[in-house]
């Protein structure tokens, strides 16, 4: 492994920050895991992102401490439920509430600090553009104009010692290509959690976009999730 092929890798503790984690590694990367506690509703999953890197193993885990309650304007973030079922309903009406307002933008300056620091030219996040809720900072537009911007705004950048590249390696991938490829690279997905709603003892509700969308991509990989489920 090249000792200077360095990655800052944002992970959520969920099956595709996961997944992408495992890509990084076997890329050859020598992956930072970093994770972010922002006020979510959902702790328990950076207890499933500190599992993950104590079974796939990164150079350095940091969770990073921030506060998007203080803007709320999310079902993740305020006083406001996470819907269920939602799926049912319609095809997709519009951005869902369980939209973070800026969250991939904040995450990435995170990212692009980190980098700069490490010497590193490369960040993975696990964006998706076909199963996924609608998000309009998950689109590979958004992406490709963020790292646009970030050679713009960093000292070396500008110095010319640094051209970073966001790798989206989950962009075209459906939820079941995202699973079967994990597990091709070993990944056990029972470490992981994907739920905006779980209980206290870290089960998934079964119910709320993310699960299901979770849910949908382990029938259509014809393998069972190994994680609990309150309802399914």
């Amino acid at each position: 492994m090249n000792a200077e092929k360095k990655a800052v890798v944002l992970l959520s503790g969920g099956l595709d920050s996961t997944t992408v984690l495992a890509i990084a590694r076997d890329q050859g990367y020598r992956p930072y895991a970093l994770s972010f506690r922002y006020g979510q509703r959902a702790v328990a999953e950076l207890e499933a992102a500190s599992r993950v890197v104590s079974v796939l193993g990164a150079e350095e885990h940091v969770i990073a401490d921030i506060d998007l309650r203080v803007f709320g304007g999310s079902a993740l973030t305020a006083d406001i439920d996470v819907p269920k079922n939602a799926h049912d309903n319609t095809e997709n009406s519009g951005i869902p509430i369980t939209y973070v307002p800026a969250r991939n933008t904040v995450f990435l300056s995170f990212a692009l600090a980190w980098a700069e620091v490490l010497g590193a030219q490369d960040v993975f996040i696990g964006v998706n553009a076909l199963d996924y809720s609608g998000y309009p900072d998950c689109r590979p537009e958004y992406i490709d104009a963020y790292e646009k911007m970030a050679n713009l705004a960093t000292r070396a950048g500008v110095e010319g010692t640094q051209q970073l590249k966001i790798h989206t390696p989950l962009m075209e991938m459906s939820k079941a290509q995202i699973i079967t490829t994990g597990l091709s690279l070993g990944v056990d997905y029972a470490l992981t959690l994907s739920c905006y709603d779980p209980d206290d003892s870290g089960s998934a509700c079964g119910a709320c976009d993310s699960c299901v969308l979770r849910l949908k991509g382990f029938a259509q990989a014809g393998c069972t999730d190994p994680v609990r489920y309150r309802q399914t």
